[in-house]
């Protein structure tokens, strides 16, 4: 591991304890079942791209999973069926082209160095995707968090729910689903905590214009 990549999972050790991993993880697995399930089938190969602990890939059902993540230690958090790829978002050379169903990315495009990564991204997102595969953005939204956005030492490139469609579009995919205020900011937020809570949210969409600060973004890959 780079000297790079040790202080980055320090920081990620301190900002999240492994103490919390399991309270995320049941946040996780009820976002997964109600709510990212109608974009992913049980019979999907997913990918996730920045897997990091692998709460979405751990929880989704799916029948191939995939974590991308250039951290060789996202092996301990990822379930025995996830299968781990330690490559560039960039470049991932062992997903062949045209092979995956859906691919997720949650929180991890503000830590790319610059857009033109992002927009690399996207186009890797593609070309692994098959014909009417869908990309999933879950992203915090600085349209709605100005300042809180930077409170983390690793954030560099901001994005909106505007500037991911344009980024899709620009990489060859035609978002379908735009929603600029989802989920709260971060698993510390006040709401929701509880699994019975995660559930009530979702199903009050209501409720996500007053507390959603990431926004969902979902496109999908024509035709050749």
């Amino acid at each position: 591991m780079s000297d790079t990549n040790l202080e980055l999972d320090k920081l990620y050790h301190q900002r999240f304890p492994e103490a919390e991993l399991a309270r995320k993880h049941a946040i996780w697995k009820v976002l997964c079942t109600e709510f990212f399930s109608r974009y992913v089938k049980p019979t999907d190969t997913v990918v996730d791209i920045g897997a990091g602990y692998c709460e979405f890939i751990n929880n989704i059902p799916a029948a191939r999973k995939i974590a991308v993540d250039l951290n060789p230690d996202v092996r301990r958090f990822a379930k025995p069926e996830v299968e781990v790829i330690n490559e560039s978002c960039t470049a991932i050379s062992k997903i062949e082209a045209a092979s995956v169903d859906a691919v997720f990315m949650s929180n991890f495009l503000e830590h790319l160095p610059n857009k033109d990564l992002v927009l690399d991204t996207f186009r890797e997102a593609r070309r692994i995707l098959k014909p009417g595969g869908r990309v999933i953005v879950l992203q915090p939204n600085i349209r709605y968090l100005p300042g809180e956005y930077w409170d983390f030492f690793d954030h560099h490139t901001p994005l909106t729910e505007r500037s991911l469609v344009e980024g899709l579009q620009l990489a060859g995919l035609d978002p379908q689903v735009v929603v600029a205020r989802f989920l709260p900011y971060t698993t510390k937020s006040r709401l929701p905590q509880a699994p019975w809570l995660v559930s009530l949210y979702l199903k009050v969409p209501l409720a996500w214009r007053f507390l959603g600060k990431q926004a969902l973004v979902v496109a999908s890959k024509g035709a050749p």
